[in-house]
């Protein structure tokens, strides 16, 4: 098997190490597609085939499918062999008769609803029945989740809650996670978080958290996992109505990721694999998790991220306005990854 081009790093000060590359386990909850369960459970076997032993879940993806699933098919592996995150600000309920469950992206999920709640009650809630459906002791890592409209909430009970789990050690690392850089800066900048997962905001397309974010990071020793590397598709197949956010791509960009995709075939790498090489020019990047929906996406991924990519590649990127001059590049040279 080809070595990763990164080994494990310790996520910030917390003794925490995840691999470079991990399992987004949305996929695993129904994300608009119904995956059946044995392949819910090759998926993860798959991953830990390949070592992406990084599991990041949440009570959100699929009302707690992906919990379930995933603490099935961890079963049976040592405690000790693997890294797992999950997420509160979402606490879930039964539904109440005849209320309809808001899949909020997910099919087939458990009849459940999500209900806010940053309590320190409700984080402590949250996490046990975490816990419960994954069938461990404890999780790695804890999340509050997509908190960018409730940081009042986060600042008065939210992350007290958190901190006072990590303190108790009930918890090692804790951190946010969500889909916009600023809000992650402003609570990096405030608050002690070992880590950040940042989706879709420091990829081939998109410099925000290089703006934003990272320098804060740097600055605070706070480590940064990446999601949505590929831009919820565009960086996976550049093809008219490829999605962008969740959303069709504008057609400027739809044109950028063409141009970035044609680059790259110049020198025989997939555009995939430098989507997901890209995010690690920045010393704060830990790892990048990567969401898969069958065992082939699972083994495709970690053969894309051990792609030998020439340094050539980037400088020609930089030198065809595609990515700007000042952005740190992953480049392959001794000593110049990070």
């Amino acid at each position: 098997m080809p070595t990763p081009p990164y080994g494990p790093r310790e996520l910030g000060r917390s003794g925490v190490t995840v691999p470079p590359l991990g399992l987004g386990c949305a996929p695993l909850g129904n994300l608009y597609r119904a995956v059946p369960e044995e392949r819910a459970q090759d998926v993860v076997r798959a991953a830990f085939a390949t070592g992406a032993r990084y599991f990041d879940t949440a009570p959100h993806y699929g009302a707690g499918l992906s919990e379930e699933r995933l603490g099935r098919a961890l079963r049976g592996h040592d405690r000790g062999a693997y890294t797992l995150s999950t997420k509160v600000g979402r606490r879930l309920r039964p539904l109440a008769p005849g209320e309809a469950a808001d899949g909020e992206g997910f099919v087939d999920a458990p009849a459940r609803a999500r209900v806010r709640d940053f309590s320190r009650d409700g984080i402590r809630a949250t996490l046990d029945a975490s816990l419960a459906r994954l069938g461990v002791d404890a999780v790695d890592i804890v999340y509050l989740h997509d908190v960018e409209n409730h940081l009042r909430e986060v600042y008065e009970t939210g992350f007290p809650a958190l901190a006072e789990l990590r303190d108790q050690k009930a918890v090692r690392a804790i951190g946010f996670g969500m889909n916009h850089s600023g809000p992650l800066a402003r609570l990096v900048a405030d608050l002690d978080v070992d880590v950040v997962l940042c989706a879709g905001r420091w990829t081939l397309l998109e410099r925000t958290a290089f703006d934003e974010l990272l320098p804060v990071c740097a600055r605070r020793g706070t480590s940064v996992v990446v999601g949505g590397v590929y831009n919820s598709g565009l960086l996976a197949d550049p093809s008219p109505g490829a999605p962008y956010d969740y959303a069709p791509a504008p057609a400027a960009l739809l044109d950028r990721a063409r141009q970035l995709a044609a680059v790259c075939a110049e020198f025989d790498v997939p555009l995939k694999a430098a989507a997901l090489r890209f995010p690690f020019g920045h010393t704060s990047v830990a790892a990048a998790v990567v969401g898969a929906a069958t065992p082939g996406e699972v083994a495709e991924n970690a053969a894309l991220f051990t792609r030998d990519i020439p340094d050539e590649l980037w400088h020609t990127l930089v030198a065809r306005g595609l990515l700007d001059a000042d952005l740190p590049l992953p480049l392959a040279e001794p000593g110049a990854h990070p």
